[in-house]
């Protein structure tokens, strides 16, 4: 055998490793009716283990099996991981739940791919030892010392000389016992029993059928806070029209409130074909600046800038200067072309005629969009069209980009963003892509496990206590969390919902505060959410009235009744309680207001003052009228005496509440406050012992 700390690689007697020439495989030497242990029920494994799963640098991959197998035998099983592409396996030993579920994590370090895999055998040396503490004839107890010795003796063989050394002190110990006594407390010495874990046999070992993936992202793909931008309408004084110079003149701004990534909207050339006026006009006026999705002119296409927004020089320079802020710079792709966009005219064969001689422009009727093109990916060209579209992500990935966000990939082949995905996060295994997709759930989730990092959700329609409840127990308990992870958005340019239109000042305070602790990665479109623009296109719609799709708007950032600074405290109470920088901890908790929502998310990492700290927050979903009532936690679970005082501290206002049991009163005014974010925070002195403080 050969020890290289916590690998272990298994040897030609027990089980082997075998390189098929793709993916490396752990292989029974002889698989025979000998293997008597069963494998099965293992998760994560997404869709029978056709595709990773996901996590994020730092976090933990918790992986369980039912593993059984016949008669009374005791077993051992491992959790073997590693690295894509390394020889040795890590081995973790896995531990019993109950009912012959077993359990076993690692952390995984490395942004990348990583490899997980089941051992498990009949552990002789454990089973002989379960056996011998119920052993009552002293002639039976020395013959199953003999045994015993034989196992210890046999694993001497395995170890190095050392460890050789102190399995035949023990071979003796366990021979020269001559009292019941003393052979139970040879047999069940704990060195031994942690010698004979490392070394002993593994013979007739079962292992699982599959190799697991996990597709391991960098830190923002857990956590992150976009903000959307028009760089467009990022206005010098007396301009008509924004720059590239004076979106970089917008970073401290977007800085202070506490973005790390940010999301501009195509900047490439607008089309002069069918260009949209304000307001989605099918007439326009000279200098109508067009919409940017309308990709494509006679100046270019995906691959170039639009030329008043200045050089592709000063695009690589707002990403670098971003970056000085702690800022990542997020592009929007769009695969679709304006009339005169230039692939129009080279590749006729990339879109679809129509039998009057035009190209079909995109629609979904009643809604016409004739100043888009979509691509044909049935044409006899499609694997060239493929390459193209792929070639643009790479030379933004050559810009110094990382982050994409997708415009409607739903309506795109799922081939084609399983392959493009994969090729790109071969080369640039960092890269993070945001669905766009608002659709139905099962498209979204396939969209997610072919390769999409974080993808939007229906958070903006989900109003009602029980309609968030239900939903977001399901993003962050059911088995789809593994693959899809959501990132919310109370706004973006196309979605201006109802409740935004009509609950005033205090639904935008709310809907912002449940984004940003509900969820771990959620976005805002600004400047229009922090200046509370509520105006709808038409009655019924969420089309925004003079919405800057369609013209370049001058924003007022030092207004007084601006949410800038509501949001930035929201964002640095995120940033400073690790509870909220993860989706899988959110608990709700009663309250008998059904206006009234309280949920929980609670961590034991430190925060940097030594606590840790469990949040619970409390929203009212009524935007104009106060609700008051009685929440119930369970402090229990929440590491709170229940027999004493304890305070909750709202971050939000800086209030500070001495609370008493499980049940207490709230009462939340939608116009000073419609939020409670509290926290509960415990000062680690010993595993049994808290000091609960504020």
């Amino acid at each position: 055998m050969m020890e290289t700390g916590e690998t272990r690689v298994p040897d030609a007697e027990d089980i082997r490793i075998l390189d098929t020439g793709e993916i490396p495989l752990l292989e029974a030497v002889k698989a025979d009716g000998r293997a008597r242990v069963v494998i099965e029920g293992v998760k994560p494994e997404v869709d029978a283990g056709r595709f990773p799963a996901k996590r994020s640098v730092g976090e933990q991959v918790q992986v369980e099996a039912d593993i059984f197998c016949d008669g009374h035998d005791v077993i051992r099983c491992l959790l073997c991981h590693r690295r894509a592409g390394e020889a040795d396996w890590h081995e973790t030993p896995m531990q019993p739940l109950g009912n012959d579920r077993w359990r076993a994590a690692f952390v995984v370090d490395t942004v990348g791919t990583c490899e997980y895999t089941l051992v498990a055998w009949i552990d002789r040396f454990l089973t002989w030892r379960h056996d011998l503490v119920r052993r009552q004839d002293e002639k039976d107890i020395a013959v199953a010392m003999l045994v015993g010795a034989e196992l210890v003796e046999a694993a001497a063989t395995r170890a190095g000389p050392a460890a050789a050394g102190l399995l035949l002190d023990h071979t003796a110990r366990l021979r020269s016992a001559t009292t019941a006594a003393a052979s139970r407390d040879a047999g069940m010495d704990e060195e031994l029993a942690g010698l004979m874990a490392k070394y002993g046999e593994r013979h007739h070992g079962s292992r699982y059928d599959k190799v697991l993936a996990v597709t391991v992202d960098p830190g923002r793909a857990r956590f992150s806070t976009w903000y959307e931008l028009f760089p467009r309408s990022c206005l010098a004084e007396g301009a008509d029209h924004g720059s590239f110079a004076e979106c970089e003149q917008r970073l401290p701004y977007i800085a202070e409130m506490g973005f790390d990534v940010l999301y501009l909207p195509p900047i490439h050339p607008i089309g002069e074909s069918f260009r949209k006026g304000p307001n989605n006009a099918l007439t326009v006026a000279a200098g109508d600046p067009g919409s940017p999705w309308a990709i494509g002119s006679a100046k270019g296409g995906h691959k170039a800038v639009h030329a008043e927004l200045g050089t592709l020089d000063d695009f690589r320079r707002l990403v670098l200067r971003a970056r000085e802020y702690g800022i990542e710079v997020a592009m929007d792709i769009a695969f679709q072309c304006a009339p005169d966009h230039p692939y129009v005219a080279e590749h006729p064969s990339w879109f679809r005629w129509r039998p009057d001689g035009t190209v079909q422009y995109a629609e979904n009727p009643p809604k016409k969009y004739q100043d888009i093109y979509p691509f044909d990916f049935e044409s006899e060209d499609w694997y060239e069209l493929w390459l193209e579209l792929k070639s643009i992500f790479d030379f933004w990935l050559d810009q110094g980009v990382r982050i994409f966000r997708v415009d409607n990939p739903h309506t795109k082949p799922f081939p084609m963003w399983e392959w493009l995905i994969g090729e790109v996060k071969q080369a640039h295994p960092d890269a993070i892509f945001l669905a766009e997709a608002f659709t139905r759930p099962r498209i979204m989730h396939r969209l997610a496990k072919l390769g999409f990092t974080q993808s939007y959700t229906y958070f903006a329609w989900r109003n009602t206590k029980q309609e968030l409840i239900d939903y977001f127990t399901e993003l962050s308990t059911h088995d789809s969390r593994e693959f899809f992870r959501p990132n919310l958005w109370p706004n973006t340019p196309d979605i201006l919902t109802e409740f935004l239109q009509y609950g005033g000042r205090p639904a935008f305070m709310q809907r912002v505060a449940l984004a940003a602790t509900l969820g771990a990665n959620y976005g805002l479109y600004g400047p229009a959410y922090e200046l509370m623009e509520h105006e709808a296109r038409d009655p019924g719609g969420e089309e925004y009235l003079d919405s800057e799709k369609y013209q370049v708007r001058r924003w007022d950032l030092e207004r007084a009744d601006s949410l800038k600074d509501y949001i930035a405290r929201l964002n640095r109470i995120r940033k400073e309680n690790p509870a909220l920088q993860t989706d899988w901890n959110l608990r709700f908790h009663p309250v008998d207001n059904d206006m009234l929502l309280c949920y929980s998310k609670s961590c034991m990492e430190e925060a940097e003052d030594g606590s840790a700290s469990t949040i619970v927050v409390v929203a009212n979903l009524d935007p104009h009228n106060a609700q008051s009532g009685w929440i119930e936690l369970p402090l229990d679970a929440l590491g709170v005496d229940a027999k004493r005082p304890y305070q909750a501290h709202d971050l939000l206002s800086g209030a500070r509440f001495l609370w008493q049991g499980p049940r207490n009163f709230v009462r939340l005014d939608p116009h000073s406050s419609p939020v409670h974010i509290l926290r509960l925070r415990r000062r680690l002195r010993s595993e049994r012992d808290f000091d609960y403080f504020l």
